[in-house]
Order: structure tokens, then sequence, then C-alpha cells
């Protein structure tokens, strides 16, 4: 497993719809190891998608156990070809980004989601979910179709300098 290098915004990879998995080879199975351990390596992320460490293709990994605002949790979450089945209830709350790394921003989004995917094993996965978890999913799969959180503010004074905690 290794570390990989994050891209930040201006990046065009960010910027693009990524590629369906239409199958799972060992390569990915690289690949989602080394996002784990990239997620868990960098301080308050709970996810990360392909596209963040350059790869153009829809997979990512998601865990938001342990987080405060945390309703329901399924733990580890990796998923190929997510796709939202349905979303409702929407709230806006502050977000932030390891590709944006400077900025937070106030984010409308669903607060209940159903998301349907692949899992690593190839098999069809469908997630319902709520606040925190339902947020992290929404965001990752922006991620997959060539979306950052600044996209989907309402304007300027929706965008934060990042505060830094010692």
């Amino acid at each position: 497993m290794a570390m990989l290098k994050v891209v930040e915004i201006g990046d065009r990879v960010l910027s693009q719809a990524a590629k369906k998995v239409d199958e799972i080879t060992p390569r990915h199975l690289k690949l989602v190891e080394d996002l784990i351990e990239t997620m868990y390596g960098t301080p308050g992320s709970v996810g990360i998608a392909a596209p963040q460490v350059g790869v153009s293709e829809s997979l990512f990994v998601l865990d938001v156990s342990g987080h405060k605002k945390t309703n329901i949790c399924h733990g580890l979450i990796v998923m190929f070809n997510p796709e939202v089945v349905s979303a409702s209830h929407t709230e806006v709350l502050r977000e932030g980004c390891m590709s944006v790394p400077d900025l937070t921003g106030d984010v409308r989004r669903a607060s209940q989601v159903v998301v349907m995917g692949i899992d690593i094993s190839g098999n069809e996965i469908i997630i319902e979910s709520d606040a925190f978890e339902a947020r992290g999913l929404l965001h990752e799969i922006d991620h997959l179709s060539g979306k950052l959180f600044i996209d989907r503010i309402d304007g300027p004074h929706a965008l934060f300098k990042r505060k830094r905690y010692l």
C-alpha cells in the first residue's frame, strides 16, 4: 500500500467525468488499497475518489466511522460505478476537500440517500444512509462526475478560508 499524491483544484482530471469500470482488475484492487491508505493517512479525511489521485475511473472509498456528525455508518465503503437512486431532505452544511486544501464551503445536499454501485468483489450493493455519511457519498460521487464542492455553493459568500488547528 502507498500514500498517493492528491491532485488539487485546477487539475483537469477533477473536472472530467470518470470512466465506468467494466471489470475489477488487480490494478483496481491495488488502487483501492492505496486510496484507503491515503484516506486514513490524511487528517480529517473521510473519503477519496480515484480522480483525486489522477485516475479517471469511477471508484471511491469512504469511512465516516467515529465522526461526530455521523448517524448511520456502514464502516468502510468501497464502491465502483455508483449511482444515486434517490435523494431527499436537503440541508446546507460546511464541506472541505483534499483537492481544495485552502477552502471550505456551505453546500446544499440531500441528507437522505440511496446509492447503488458495485463492491470490491464485483457484487451489486445498495446503501441507504443519512446525515454525514449521505453527504460523504454525494461528495465522492460528485468527484466522479467532474464536480467539486465549490461547484455547488450559492456564491462567494458561501466560501471560507480553511481553518487550521494545531
